[in-house]
Protein backbone atom coordinates (compact mmCIF):
# COMPACT_ATOMS: atom_id res chain seq x y z
CA UNK A 1 0.00 0.00 0.00
CA UNK A 2 1.36 3.60 -0.91
CA UNK A 3 2.81 4.88 2.28
CA UNK A 4 0.17 7.59 2.67
CA UNK A 5 -2.94 5.73 2.29
CA UNK A 6 -1.35 2.92 4.73
CA UNK A 7 -1.16 6.40 7.35
CA UNK A 8 -4.67 7.09 6.23
CA UNK A 9 -6.36 3.80 7.32
CA UNK A 10 -4.03 3.46 10.33
CA UNK A 11 -6.04 6.91 11.06
CA UNK A 12 -9.38 5.45 10.58
CA UNK A 13 -8.75 2.53 12.22
CA UNK A 14 -7.66 3.91 15.53
CA UNK A 15 -9.31 6.26 18.32
CA UNK A 16 -6.07 6.29 20.03
CA UNK A 17 -2.86 8.40 18.26
CA UNK A 18 -0.41 10.62 19.79
CA UNK A 19 1.51 13.12 17.60
CA UNK A 20 5.02 13.58 18.68
CA UNK A 21 6.49 16.84 16.80
CA UNK A 22 9.68 19.70 15.81
CA UNK A 23 10.41 22.13 14.01
CA UNK A 24 9.78 21.12 11.53
CA UNK A 25 5.36 20.81 12.11
CA UNK A 26 5.84 24.80 12.11
CA UNK A 27 8.56 25.81 8.80
CA UNK A 28 5.65 25.61 6.13
CA UNK A 29 4.16 28.46 8.66
CA UNK A 30 7.06 30.52 8.27
CA UNK A 31 9.17 29.66 11.19
CA UNK A 32 12.82 28.55 10.56
CA UNK A 33 13.95 25.19 12.14
CA UNK A 34 17.71 24.95 13.66
CA UNK A 35 19.24 21.28 11.86
CA UNK A 36 18.39 22.26 8.29
CA UNK A 37 20.76 23.90 5.55
CA UNK A 38 18.40 27.08 5.90
CA UNK A 39 17.48 26.53 9.84
CA UNK A 40 19.47 28.73 12.62
CA UNK A 41 22.44 26.60 13.07
CA UNK A 42 23.63 27.39 9.52
CA UNK A 43 23.27 31.39 9.71
CA UNK A 44 25.97 33.48 11.11
CA UNK A 45 25.96 35.35 14.51
CA UNK A 46 28.72 36.70 16.50
CA UNK A 47 27.91 33.55 19.00
CA UNK A 48 26.29 30.00 18.10
CA UNK A 49 22.60 29.65 17.99
CA UNK A 50 22.77 27.28 20.44
CA UNK A 51 25.11 29.27 22.85
CA UNK A 52 22.75 32.11 22.81
CA UNK A 53 19.96 30.20 23.66
CA UNK A 54 21.10 28.89 26.83
CA UNK A 55 20.74 29.46 30.69
CA UNK A 56 24.53 30.82 31.14
CA UNK A 57 24.44 32.91 28.19
CA UNK A 58 20.98 35.11 29.24
CA UNK A 59 22.37 35.45 32.64
CA UNK A 60 25.67 36.85 31.22
CA UNK A 61 24.58 38.60 28.13
CA UNK A 62 20.90 39.28 28.70
CA UNK A 63 20.99 42.06 26.00
CA UNK A 64 22.52 39.83 23.20
CA UNK A 65 20.04 37.32 24.43
CA UNK A 66 16.66 39.16 23.53
CA UNK A 67 17.95 40.77 20.44
CA UNK A 68 18.56 37.66 19.31
CA UNK A 69 15.28 36.09 20.84
CA UNK A 70 13.27 38.74 19.62
CA UNK A 71 14.65 38.67 15.92
CA UNK A 72 14.89 34.99 15.54
CA UNK A 73 12.74 33.60 17.76
CA UNK A 74 9.18 35.30 17.86
CA UNK A 75 7.01 34.98 14.93
CA UNK A 76 3.99 36.88 15.84
CA UNK A 77 2.87 36.96 12.32
CA UNK A 78 2.52 33.23 11.62
CA UNK A 79 -0.34 31.21 11.50
CA UNK A 80 -1.29 27.15 11.57
CA UNK A 81 -0.44 25.27 8.30
CA UNK A 82 -2.03 22.05 7.18
CA UNK A 83 -0.28 19.82 9.83
CA UNK A 84 -1.61 21.78 12.33
CA UNK A 85 -5.16 21.73 11.64
CA UNK A 86 -5.18 18.61 10.66
CA UNK A 87 -3.79 17.47 14.18
CA UNK A 88 -6.71 19.86 15.57
CA UNK A 89 -9.50 18.11 13.29
CA UNK A 90 -8.42 14.72 14.79
CA UNK A 91 -8.89 15.50 18.23
CA UNK A 92 -11.81 16.82 17.34
CA UNK A 93 -12.82 13.34 15.76
CA UNK A 94 -11.94 12.05 18.97
CA UNK A 95 -8.91 10.09 17.14
CA UNK A 96 -6.03 11.82 18.62
CA UNK A 97 -5.62 12.18 22.42
CA UNK A 98 -2.26 14.58 22.36
CA UNK A 99 0.08 16.68 20.62
CA UNK A 100 3.34 16.29 22.43
CA UNK A 101 5.75 19.04 20.61
CA UNK A 102 9.04 20.47 21.58
CA UNK A 103 7.95 24.08 19.92
CA UNK A 104 7.43 27.19 21.40
CA UNK A 105 5.43 28.74 18.74
CA UNK A 106 1.69 27.94 20.18
CA UNK A 107 0.62 27.09 16.73
CA UNK A 108 -1.11 24.17 17.76
CA UNK A 109 -3.60 25.68 19.88
CA UNK A 110 -4.08 28.74 17.58
CA UNK A 111 -5.19 25.63 15.11
CA UNK A 112 -7.80 24.35 17.94
CA UNK A 113 -5.98 21.62 19.65
CA UNK A 114 -6.99 21.32 22.98
CA UNK A 115 -4.34 18.86 24.70
CA UNK A 116 -0.63 20.16 23.68
CA UNK A 117 2.34 19.25 25.93
CA UNK A 118 5.04 21.91 25.29
CA UNK A 119 8.16 20.07 26.20
CA UNK A 120 10.07 23.52 25.66
CA UNK A 121 7.71 26.20 26.83
CA UNK A 122 6.01 28.73 25.16
CA UNK A 123 7.14 32.03 23.59
CA UNK A 124 3.30 33.13 24.60
CA UNK A 125 3.89 33.08 28.09
CA UNK A 126 6.32 34.96 29.78
CA UNK A 127 7.02 35.57 33.82
CA UNK A 128 9.05 38.28 35.95
CA UNK A 129 12.00 36.64 37.59
CA UNK A 130 11.31 38.65 40.56
CA UNK A 131 7.13 38.78 41.41
CA UNK A 132 6.35 36.13 38.95
CA UNK A 133 4.14 38.40 37.17
CA UNK A 134 2.37 37.17 33.87
CA UNK A 135 3.46 38.56 30.73
CA UNK A 136 2.27 37.81 27.21
CA UNK A 137 4.60 37.93 24.01
CA UNK A 138 3.90 41.78 23.41
CA UNK A 139 5.66 42.72 26.47
CA UNK A 140 8.81 41.26 24.74
CA UNK A 141 8.19 42.30 20.74
CA UNK A 142 7.27 45.95 22.19
CA UNK A 143 10.38 46.33 24.96
CA UNK A 144 13.77 47.72 24.32
CA UNK A 145 16.74 46.08 25.65
CA UNK A 146 15.80 43.73 28.60
CA UNK A 147 11.94 43.64 29.14
CA UNK A 148 11.32 44.51 32.55
CA UNK A 149 8.47 44.27 34.94
CA UNK A 150 6.33 46.78 36.57
CA UNK A 151 8.38 46.20 39.79
CA UNK A 152 11.67 46.30 37.92
CA UNK A 153 12.20 42.37 37.57
CA UNK A 154 13.43 40.98 34.17
CA UNK A 155 10.76 39.15 32.60
CA UNK A 156 12.29 35.89 32.01
CA UNK A 157 10.12 33.86 28.91
CA UNK A 158 8.92 30.89 29.67
CA UNK A 159 10.84 28.39 27.41
CA UNK A 160 13.18 25.88 27.89
CA UNK A 161 16.81 27.37 27.54
CA UNK A 162 19.78 24.82 26.74
CA UNK A 163 21.34 23.84 30.44
CA UNK A 164 17.63 24.01 31.64
CA UNK A 165 16.05 20.77 32.61
CA UNK A 166 12.61 20.09 31.46
CA UNK A 167 9.70 20.51 33.25
CA UNK A 168 8.95 16.90 35.10
CA UNK A 169 5.22 16.89 34.90
CA UNK A 170 5.30 17.56 31.11
CA UNK A 171 7.70 14.86 30.23
CA UNK A 172 5.71 12.54 32.69
CA UNK A 173 2.59 13.04 30.85
CA UNK A 174 3.93 13.00 27.80
CA UNK A 175 5.36 9.19 28.51
CA UNK A 176 2.09 8.25 29.73
CA UNK A 177 0.65 8.89 26.47
CA UNK A 178 3.34 7.22 23.92
CA UNK A 179 3.34 4.43 26.50
CA UNK A 180 -0.17 3.65 26.01
CA UNK A 181 -1.22 5.04 22.57
CA UNK A 182 -2.05 2.85 19.56
CA UNK A 183 -0.67 4.63 16.92
CA UNK A 184 2.42 7.15 17.73
CA UNK A 185 2.94 9.72 14.39
CA UNK A 186 6.42 11.38 15.12
CA UNK A 187 6.97 14.22 12.62
CA UNK A 188 9.18 17.31 11.59
CA UNK A 189 11.71 16.51 14.32
CA UNK A 190 15.27 15.51 13.71
CA UNK A 191 15.49 13.08 16.60
CA UNK A 192 18.83 13.84 17.81
CA UNK A 193 17.68 16.37 20.29
CA UNK A 194 17.29 14.42 23.89
CA UNK A 195 15.74 13.88 25.92
CA UNK A 196 12.78 14.76 23.92
CA UNK A 197 13.51 12.23 20.80
CA UNK A 198 14.09 9.77 24.00
CA UNK A 199 10.50 9.91 24.53
CA UNK A 200 9.61 7.34 21.60
CA UNK A 201 11.71 4.42 23.50
CA UNK A 202 8.25 4.43 25.78
CA UNK A 203 6.02 3.84 23.01
CA UNK A 204 5.02 -0.04 22.91
CA UNK A 205 2.85 -0.27 19.74
CA UNK A 206 3.53 -1.75 16.08
CA UNK A 207 2.37 1.61 14.58
CA UNK A 208 5.11 3.61 14.32
CA UNK A 209 4.70 6.53 11.97
CA UNK A 210 7.86 9.00 10.99
CA UNK A 211 7.13 11.61 8.43
CA UNK A 212 10.40 13.95 8.20
CA UNK A 213 12.13 15.33 5.18
CA UNK A 214 15.31 14.27 6.00
CA UNK A 215 16.26 10.79 7.47
CA UNK A 216 16.23 10.25 10.95
CA UNK A 217 18.21 7.78 12.91
CA UNK A 218 14.90 5.82 13.76
CA UNK A 219 13.77 4.96 10.47
CA UNK A 220 14.91 1.96 10.85
CA UNK A 221 12.97 1.50 13.68
CA UNK A 222 9.67 2.37 12.77
CA UNK A 223 6.98 0.83 10.95
CA UNK A 224 6.03 3.59 8.11
CA UNK A 225 8.79 5.87 7.12
CA UNK A 226 7.40 8.62 4.57
CA UNK A 227 9.78 11.52 3.44
CA UNK A 228 8.06 14.41 2.74
CA UNK A 229 6.52 17.96 3.93
CA UNK A 230 4.64 17.25 7.29
CA UNK A 231 1.50 19.56 6.20
CA UNK A 232 0.80 18.20 2.91
CA UNK A 233 1.50 14.12 4.56
CA UNK A 234 -1.12 14.50 7.03
CA UNK A 235 -3.20 16.96 5.04
CA UNK A 236 -3.57 14.36 2.30
CA UNK A 237 -4.15 11.86 5.31
CA UNK A 238 -6.68 13.60 7.32
CA UNK A 239 -8.62 15.06 3.71
CA UNK A 240 -7.77 18.50 4.39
Amino acid sequence: MEPVMQLKSWIEESKNIVFFGGAGVSTESGIPDFRSQDGLYHQQYDYPPEQILSHTFFVRKPEEFFRFYRNKMLAPDARPNRAHLALAELERAGRLKAVITQNIDGLHQAAGSREVLELHGSVLRNHCMRCGKFYGMDAILNSVGVPKCSCGGVIKPDVVLYEEGLDMDTLNRAVNYISRTDVLIVGGTSLTVYPAAGLIDYYRGRKLVLINRDATPLDGQADLVIAGKIGEVLGEAVGL
